[in-house]
């Protein structure tokens, strides 16, 4: 059965999770193994997020220190968090998908993965980033 672009949003943060825990312990890593050993069927949805965020990555690092709680910075967050808010700031920014659909993705994977301070400071940013767009 294929999956839902909910779940596959799930799996592209694991992987963008994984992948920063290898970067921070210096490990040398496959971006396409990690990507081979979390889906059991290759997915250009994931491949477009997983690529583009390392694509954008400086960008959307950027985009989340200027939004971020002050005082605070995106390395603050536990590194769930990081790759939650870094996938929601490359699908608001660099592609199509209905803003209220990326929030409401990103804060349903915070619940699930992070700590209620993180998921409010995920929500705060993509809001701040989303109504700078429309002005």
């Amino acid at each position: 059965m294929a999956k839902t672009r909910s779940e596959l949003r799930e799996i592209a943060t694991i992987i963008l999770y994984q992948i920063e825990i290898s970067k921070k312990q210096k490990m040398e890593y496959n971006v396409e193994d990690i990507i081979s050993a979390n889906l059991e069927v290759d997915n250009e949805f994931v491949r477009e997020i997983v690529y583009g965020v390392i694509t954008y990555e400086n960008d959307i690092v950027n985009i989340a220190n200027k939004y971020i709680t002050k005082g605070w910075t995106i390395d603050r967050l536990d590194q769930v968090g990081a790759a939650i808010l870094k996938l929601g700031i490359y699908e608001l920014n660099y592609t199509d998908t209905p803003s209220i659909v990326v929030i409401n993705e990103a804060v349903e994977l915070a619940k699930k993965y992070s700590d209620d301070s993180v998921r409010k400071i995920i929500n705060a940013v993509l809001d701040k980033i989303l109504k700078e767009s429309e002005k």
